[in-house]
């Protein structure tokens, strides 16, 4: 937070505030969520709190007629938080017509920091709407379980889902991470249980935690990315020759069966290439090629792709 006298915070304030409301796009639609915090103190958030709480009860009025939508509102309820108001906020919440974690969201950050800590679960559980985030109501109540000191029950009720991340090895690491008490194997097996149908994406996530043999059944239990695969074969044919050949043998199989994004010869070609490589440095050279082969002749997917590549290499007609 931008240091700043009272009266200089005071006209950025409300600079920032026409810029809010004149925003029709809106980019600074985030705005009103940070809004306390952009206060900088408890006593200028109750100020904004009683400049836009009249607004906000007479935009969630009971009277239909008299309701409206009020582009202040979540600038009041994070206001009213800061200022230490929550009694006040959850009375407001309650004026609320409808349900909507945007909102409730204040109402257990509220009763969270009232001690009342079970309440603030309830209510979060309570306020589920068809168009909610799980993951963001999940991510509130793991917060106040970790606060109150409880990390397995927060692991078991909510950690696997609040930590969603962009990639299945992101989510994997930010669960490993928060839950040190954890084993990375018992953690891998949650997640994987936890997404049924998915067990191929947890590849990556099993190799960067060393779990090698879990990797590879997980890559062959349902498709994984061939490039993905190779890509391990190739950096472990060396230190770890039996991952990378299994790892190489479940790319071939997965190409041989037509899945993979935007796949070329040359993808096919270092799939091999890695997968015998390895082979070479484990010392089953003979028995790997006789597998490929056997993989390789059953390709019934389009038009034989990998056939065609890989033909010539093993001796197929």
């Amino acid at each position: 937070m931008a240091p700043a006298d009272d009266g200089t915070r005071a006209k950025w304030l409300e600079r920032l505030w026409k810029a809010y409301q004149d925003d029709d796009i809106p980019y600074l639609e985030s705005l009103g969520d940070h809004w306390g915090e952009l206060c900088a103190s408890p006593e200028v958030a109750s100020h904004w709190a009683d400049e836009l709480i009249e607004t906000c009860k007479l935009a969630w009025n009971p009277d239909p007629a008299l309701r409206g939508y009020f582009e202040g509102t979540t600038n009041c309820l994070s206001a009213l938080l800061v200022a230490g108001r929550h009694e006040e906020l959850l009375e407001l919440l309650d004026m609320a017509p409808y349900k909507m974690w945007h909102y409730r969201m204040y109402g257990v950050k509220a009763l969270a920091a009232m001690g009342r800590k079970a309440e603030a679960i309830r209510y979060a559980e309570e306020g589920r709407g068809l168009n909610d985030s799980p993951v963001a109501i999940a991510r509130a109540c793991e917060e106040v379980l970790l606060s109150s000191g409880l990390a397995e029950e927060a692991y078991v009720k909510y950690g696997l889902v609040a930590n969603q991340a962009g990639t299945y090895l992101a989510w994997f690491r930010a669960v490993a991470k928060k839950y040190p008490h954890k084993s990375k194997a018992e953690v891998l097996a949650d997640l994987v249980a936890n997404t049924p149908g998915d067990e191929g994406k947890w590849f990556a996530a099993a190799k960067s935690a060393k779990l090698f043999d879990e990797a590879i059944v997980l890559a062959n239990r349902t498709p994984c990315s061939p490039q993905t695969l190779t890509r391990a074969a190739r950096d472990f044919e060396e230190k770890n020759p039996t991952f990378a050949l299994e790892a190489g043998m479940a790319a071939l199989r997965w190409l041989v069966d037509g899945f993979g994004y935007e796949i070329t010869g040359a993808d096919v070609l270092a799939a091999y290439s890695h997968t015998m490589k390895a082979a070479e440095h484990a010392g089953v050279v003979e028995e790997t090629r006789a597998r490929i082969r056997a993989l390789v002749s059953r390709e019934t997917f389009g038009k034989r792709f990998v056939t065609r590549v890989l033909g010539r290499y093993l001796q197929l007609s």
